[in-house]
Parts: C-alpha cells; sequence; structure tokens
C-alpha cells in the first residue's frame, strides 16, 4: 500500500482523512506497506455508508475481501439511518474459533501425537462438502438455527459448562429460520459437526510462551499445556444466506437511493424490512456456527479420550470473527447503541463487561489469532475501552499475504506436508491442493500481527501457541 498520503497518528495507528468519517489502519509500517492496495479502497467506500459511526477501520492482519476488507471493522447506528451489509459480515457467518483447554502437557502426549492427528482425522470430517454422521431433517435444522451450541447440548454433545465460554452463551437471540431459504437449508442438512475447507482446521498446540503471567492463570493455562483449536463456521448454510441477501440488499439500496460505492456493499437501513430480514437470517447462521463448533468439540473429547483415557477438556472460550452485532458502546461521553460489522476481526471485551465470564471478568476476553498450519497461534485478552479504541474489535488472524491462485503456482502440498512432518507438526488432509492453498508462506507473519494487536492497544498477549498437529480440509 502507497503510504503518501496516510497520516501515522502512533506506530501502530495511520490515519487516512477523507473530508467524511476518517480512516483508521491499524498496524505496524511493515504490515501497512505489505497490504494490498485494495483494502485501502474498499475500507475508503466503508466509510461513505450511511449512519457510519466514528471512524471505518482495519484490523493489522486487514487483506482483500468481498465488499468490506478482511479485517473491517466499522460501527452503525439504527437510529441515524444505519445501514447492515452482507459484506460487512462474510459469507462464513460467524466463522470462529472455538479454543479448548487440557490438563495434558506436550510431555504427556508428543509420543503420541501422530496417532492422535490420525484419529482426530477420521472422527471429524474435513474438505469441500464434507458431510458428517449427522443427517438433520429441515424441521431439525430450524431447531439448530433457534438453539445453537444449546441445540447441541440438548442432543448429548458437549457438557453445560461448555455453554458459560460461548460467546452468547452459546445461542443468539434474534435468529428467524424463516427467513433463511430452503436451499440453504438443505444445504446444510449433513454438515453439522464438519470443517469445511479453506483455512478451517482442527489444531493440537502447546503453550509455547506466557506474556502475562495473571491473564493466563485466569484463562487456567501454563507453559508445555496441551489447547486445542477448532476453526470453522456456518457452512454452506451461512454461504448461501449471504449470496441470497446480497440480491435483497441490492434491492433495497436502489428503491431507497442509497448510492453505493461499491456493488459488493449492498447494504439496506437496519430498521428497514430487507435489513430486519438479513439480521434475522444472519442469526440463524451465527447460532449454526456455534451448534457445529459445539458437535466438533464434543467429537474432539469422544475421540481424544478413547487415546488419552486421562485427558479432560474443558471450553475456554468461543467467539466469532464474522458477524454483526448489536453492542452499547461510549462514544464521545455517551453510550449509543450500535450494530457493529466485524469482518475477520473477533470481538475483544474489556475486563468487567458484563457479557464475560466471572473467571474472566478481571482480565478481559479471551481473543484468539490463528496463524497458518506451521507458525502458531496466539492468545489475547481484551484490554480497558480507554485502551482499545475499536469497538472493542481486535484481530482475528495472520491474514493472507496472497490469493490460494499464487500459492498454488508456489508450493507443492506433498512437499510442505513432509516439511512440516521434519518440524515435528503433523499435518492430515483430504486434498494437497489444499495444503498449498494455506501454505504458512501464503500469510503474514502472525508474530508481526500479534504485535501489532498488543501494541496498537486492540488486545494484549498472553500466551504463544506452537502447532503439533493439524486437520484440513
Amino acid at each position: 500500500m502507497d503510504i503518501t498520503n496516510i497520516k501515522q497518528l502512533d506506530p501502530y495507528r495511520w490515519l487516512i482523512s477523507t473530508g467524511g468519517h476518517p480512516i483508521i489502519l491499524y498496524g505496524s509500517r511493515i504490515l501497512i506497506e505489505s497490504m494490498d492496495d485494495k483494502v485501502r479502497e474498499q475500507i475508503t467506500h466503508v466509510a461513505k455508508l450511511p449512519g457510519l459511526v466514528g471512524a471505518a477501520m482495519t484490523m493489522p492482519d486487514a487483506h482483500w475481501g468481498y465488499g468490506f476488507p478482511i479485517g473491517g471493522v466499522a460501527a452503525f447506528d439504527a437510529e441515524a439511518g444505519g445501514i447492515i451489509s452482507a459484506g460487512g459480515v462474510g459469507f462464513d457467518i460467524s466463522c470462529g474459533v472455538r479454543c479448548l483447554r487440557t490438563n495434558l502437557f506436550v510431555t504427556d502426549i508428543l509420543s503420541q501425537i501422530q496417532p492422535i492427528a490420525d484419529a482426530l482425522f477420521h472422527a471429524v470430517p474435513a474438505g469441500v462438502g464434507s458431510e458428517g454422521k449427522i443427517h438433520l431433517s429441515m424441521q431439525e435444522i430450524d431447531q439448530v438455527m433457534q438453539g445453537g451450541a444449546k441445540w447441541a447440548l440438548s442432543k448429548g454433545y458437549g457438557v453445560r459448562e461448555d455453554l458459560d465460554y460461548i460467546e452468547e452463551d452459546g445461542c443468539i437471540d434474534g435468529a428467524v429460520p424463516e427467513h433463511v431459504s430452503d436451499h440453504a437449508k438443505k444445504r446444510q442438512l449433513d454438515e453439522m459437526g464438519t470443517l469445511g475447507s479453506g483455512n478451517h482446521y482442527l489444531e493440537v498446540e502447546v503453550v509455547e510462551k506466557i506474556y502475562d503471567q495473571v491473564a493466563a492463570s485466569a484463562f487456567g493455562i501454563q507453559e508445555g499445556q496441551i489447547i486445542i483449536a477448532i476453526h470453522c463456521g456456518s457452512r454452506d448454510l451461512g454461504h448461501q444466506i449471504g449470496s441470497d441477501y446480497l440480491v435483497s440488499l441490492a434491492k433495497a439500496a436502489q428503491r431507497l437511493g442509497i448510492q453505493l460505492p461499491d456493488r459488493e456493499l449492498a447494504c439496506a437501513p437496519i430498521l428497514s424490512p430487507e435489513g430486519q430480514q438479513y439480521i434475522g437470517a444472519m442469526h440463524a447462521g451465527i447460532n449454526c456456527a456455534l451448534a457445529n463448533r459445539q458437535i466438533i468439540t464434543h467429537l474432539t473429547r469422544e475421540t481424544l479420550t478413547t487415546i488419552l483415557p486421562d485427558i479432560e477438556i474443558e471450553t475456554l472460550y468461543d467467539v466469532s470473527h464474522n458477524t454483526c452485532k448489536r453492542e452499547k458502546h461510549q462514544v464521545n461521553g455517551k453510550l449509543r447503541e450500535l450494530y457493529i460489522h466485524r469482518k475477520g476481526a473477533t470481538r475483544a471485551f474489556p475486563p468487567g463487561h458484563p457479557a464475560l465470564p466471572a473467571r474472566y471478568q478481571p482480565v478481559g476476553q479471551p481473543v484468539f489469532i490463528g496463524g497458518s498450519m506451521g507458525t502458531g497461534s496466539y492468545l489475547l485478552a481484551g484490554n480497558p475501552a480507554e485502551v482499545n479504541q475499536a469497538f472493542a474489535s481486535a484481530s482475528h488472524g495472520a491474514g493472507r499475504s496472497m490469493s490460494r491462485n499464487q500459492a498454488l503456482k508456489r508450493w507443492q502440498g506433498r512437499q510442505l506436508v513432509d516439511e512440516l512432518a521434519h518440524q515435528g507438526i503433523y499435518i492430515r488432509t483430504k486434498t494437497m491442493r489444499g495444503v498449498a492453498e494455506e501454505a504458512p508462506g501464503a500469510y503474514k507473519d502472525v508474530h508481526l500481527v500479534a504485535e501489532a494487536t498488543d501494541l496498537g492497544g486492540l488486545a494484549r498477549r498472553v500466551a504463544f501457541l506452537r502447532p503439533l498437529a493439524c486437520v484440513k480440509g
């Protein structure tokens, strides 16, 4: 990105003045300069949308997306004509990370890491069009969209304590399955409890380094401990909701005379019929994703217990990074109800926030920055509101530095799997093409992203997690 006309506010915040709403880019100089110019173009378009409150923002992992850049954050006020945009949520609605804490340490499992990788690969279906052992009726998929992780728990998937550590307590209110097309529902009937493809994964990790001992203690982790990360979303149902509503929201924008700076930013006023229909459908997609991660948590527990009888697995936290949430935030000293679009960005509530479990109240919400396979991930904690000036938002991952097609031209999947195995990282996948597309070198440096997230005030580093085994689609 050309930074010639961008004002540097401090080492990790950059301002673009447009004459209207400001644009804030979070990241170090290295990260900002490495971003595609399309990121700047897209977030500039976002800043022109009706009802925006404050600045349009990008997180340190930002890259080119559909409509909004991935890593884009924007807040809208419904009472001021604020809009809801499917491009500001993303197609994989409520894609997120479930982080699981175990009672075992790397010395307890290292000799069995390859059998563990094999067992998880066979237990949790992954890949394009992957189907699981759960087959639902249309009535049951409606129940999933209403009940989220609570529905999964009622069917025997997981334990009651899981819900205490899931965003929205495992189920968001306001889901309206009737606003989801039958086509979207049919695509999901056989996909519950599956990872999908792309950058989704099920990863066994070890806590390599602790940065914040107080927060780590609250999170129940210490060096050498085994952590499990589940990264997936609402699968084909969420994608179809996004596709369906791009059409209806575009028609609404045209009907209401909303001038779209980019047709990919199809949107409607939050309080319009079309806006409310999309919100009801989106919430249904969020609950589908929460149920999906809950089922995979159960399958993971069930599988690892057969290999490691003494293992105990608890949900550390589950948070989404493709949503629009209604939240209350202080703006110029006044508490306002806003709709926060976070596309490829995660919520990072501060210490003391009433939505957090009591265990995390003193230190803030757990935040997960997932790296690419082979590089590691970070666990962070939310900062106080006076420190985080991005509506309690933070980075969600390393962020791509090149397209999948570019990665395919540069790497061979089989070679990558072998190289990672030599490093003690065991990859299990249905397709070597997918491995090449997700090559570690196709992503930004996760250490730089985590550092910028920390020093930019978005969330503070708690621990670095090194991968041991990874199931990929």
